[in-house]
């Protein structure tokens, strides 16, 4: 399928490893100029070489809203503009309301909210001037069905989702889609991390009876970002294989 977006300057945050790096590969594969950031330079490398197609990168921490501010403009900077952004991060470490100290809460915040705040604050008004924009944030399924060992995440990933929700209606008429994709259980670091370097799907409570592949969900998201998603805009996309619960 023709995305439509050849040529179109693609920022991903955390592009270098698990579903920021699937989402990479898709765009590049559907011809856009991919820009990716990462915390090494060894995965960096690895991450270009696997996107191929004339993908660069550099070293950017994105966990704050300093780091979300840096990446988009170095972006923009390497590209000569940002068409696609793909607000990515890492999750905050694991916990239930009695394990989790106040003060973890504002590391959660800066991580997985306002570091997304200050890339659309950065991003969004040239694309509102061209007319054309897609932002495409990476949140979780646990923002529908909160997971008790996660209570920071569920917040800042509910809070962030709320933030682009509302963005995405005062820009839509600009030609600026902000959408989100809520990952379930995908084999990444993360996961692994979290749950052994084996997890088993029928015991994660997976419907489909296995663990998601992020050159899947990379393609999901590559579309979301297509010329066919332009009337796409203010939805969370919710991949799982089929563990959520709910009706809507």
């Amino acid at each position: 399928m023709d995305l439509q977006i050849e040529g179109k300057r693609a920022a991903i945050a955390a592009g270098t490893a698990g579903l920021g790096l699937g989402i990479a590969v898709a765009l590049a594969e559907a011809g856009c100029q991919v820009v990716v950031c990462g915390r090494s330079a060894e995965r960096l490398s690895f991450a270009t070489d696997s996107i191929g197609h004339g993908a660069r990168g550099f070293a950017c921490d994105v966990a704050t809203d300093a780091g979300g501010r840096e990446f988009v403009l170095r972006s923009i900077d390497m590209l000569g503009g940002v068409d696609i952004l793909v607000a990515n991060g890492g999750g905050p470490p694991p916990g239930g309301f009695a394990s989790t100290d106040e003060a973890l809460y504002v590391e959660a915040l800066q991580k997985n909210l306002l570091s997304i705040v200050a890339m659309c604050t950065i991003a969004i008004p040239p694309m509102r001037e061209r007319g054309w924009g897609r932002v495409l944030a990476i949140t979780s399924s646990t923002v529908r069905q909160p997971s008790p060992t996660l209570i920071l995440s569920n917040t800042a990933r509910a809070g962030v989702t709320a933030y682009l929700k509302t963005v995405s209606r005062e820009v839509a008429g600009d030609g600026v889609t902000v959408n989100t994709i809520q990952p379930g259980i995908h084999l990444t670091d993360r996961i692994t991390q979290l749950a052994g370097p084996n997890p088993d799907a029928k015991s994660m409570g997976i419907p489909a009876g296995f663990i998601g592949d992020p050159g899947d969900f990379g393609r999901i998201g590559a579309f979301m970002c297509s010329e066919s998603a332009k009337f796409m805009t203010g939805v969370n996309v919710n991949v799982d294989g089929g563990a959520y619960q709910g009706l809507i």
